[in-house]
This record gives C-alpha cells, structure tokens and sequence, in this order.
C-alpha cells in the first residue's frame, strides 16, 4: 500500500499547487492589467513618449494572455482535490464523523457500532463509485466537452466514481484494520507529522 499512499499523497499536492498557481497568475493578470490601463491614461498626460510606448507594449502582452478558461480549470482542479481528499482523510482519520457515541462505549458494543458505521461508509462509497461510473459511461457516449477548456466532460466526472472507489477502499482498509487490531485511525492536530520523529531524533543525537 506505500505506493498508493504516496501516489494518494503526491496527486494532492499536484492538484493543489496547479490550483494556487493558477488563481494567482489570473489575479495578478487580472490587476497588472487594470494598472497597465491606468498607466496608459496617465501617461496621455505626461508627454513622456517612452513611458506611453512602455505601458502600451505590456498592456497589449498582458491582455493578450488569454485566462478565462483559468476559473473553469480551478473548480476542475478543487473537484477532484476534494474526491481524492476525502480518501485521503479516512486514511490518516481527519474525515468527518461522529464519534461521540462509540468513544462511550467498550469491548464488544464498541466494537458492533464501529463496524456498523464503517461498514455504512463502505456502502455509500460503494453505491457512489457505482452510479458514477455508470454516468460517467453515458456521459462518454453523448460527449459533450467544457465551456471554456474544452476538454470531454466525462474526464472530468471520472474523479466523482475514481475518488469514491478509492474512498471506499480506505473505509475497507480502516475497517480491517480495526477488526484485527482494535485501532482506529485518529489524527492529532496538536502535532505536526515528522516533528516528533525529528525531536526524538535530536535528543538521541545530543545523548
């Protein structure tokens, strides 16, 4: 499983940072033009030819960078960011859930609840991936393609039947893992991941 948690992992990261890259060209393309234009009206003005070339020049490069499609392709992005999050948050134990009962109870009642509640995450999941890859199929067939990217619309439906699959993977992998040892994957958000290893790591070198 290490590599499905790594590539799990790293396909985040990707989607996330081609996101904030991309949001932050478009409104920095966005004001630098708003300003260009400005500095073309002022410069009307001034009677400094140079500085009126100049700022006709970038006005013109700047407007030619074509970003309309940048929203379209930054909700894509958050999509499937958000599908393959939520397996990657019941994998490390920072998805949504209600724990208030099962944290009340001990030996074999608890053990009853949390299968039943996971066994509930892997249905939905399940019914989820299932219904999506049958719409993804009719939506292959029809072909109808994006606004502004124009790319197939069923690439992008692919991450709702993709990211649910493999969300109901984790479900099955925290449930197994919860039958044969006892444990549930919980996050602390006290603590950042590699802090405790590096400290631990420290001491034994300073010893």
């Amino acid at each position: 499983m290490r590599f499905l948690d790594r590539f799990e992992e790293g396909f985040i990261v990707i989607l996330m940072a081609a996101a904030t890259i991309l949001i932050f060209v478009a409104v920095a393309q966005r004001y630098s033009l708003d300003m260009t234009a400005n500095l073309v009206r002022a410069s009307r003005g001034w009677e400094i030819q140079w500085i009126s070339d100049a700022s006709r020049w970038l006005y013109g490069a700047l407007r030619s960078l074509n970003l309309v499609w940048a929203q379209e392709a930054c909700i894509y992005l958050f999509v499937w960011m958000a599908k393959f999050g939520a397996a990657y948050g019941v994998r490390i134990g920072i998805h949504v859930g209600v724990d208030v009962l099962t944290e009340r109870l001990d030996g074999a009642a608890k053990t009853i609840v949390t299968t039943i509640a996971m066994s509930g995450g892997i249905l939905f999941t399940f019914i989820v991936a299932w219904i999506g890859f049958d719409f993804v199929w009719h939506v292959y067939k029809n072909g109808p393609i994006s606004p502004d990217l124009e790319i197939k619309m069923w690439i992008i439906y692919l991450a709702v039947p993709l990211g649910s699959a493999l969300m109901c993977f984790r479900f099955i992998q925290a449930l197994w893992m919860f039958l044969r040892t006892g444990e549930i994957a919980h996050h602390s958000f006290d603590t950042v991941e590699g802090i405790e290893e590096e400290a631990e790591i420290a001491a034994e070198g300073k010893s």
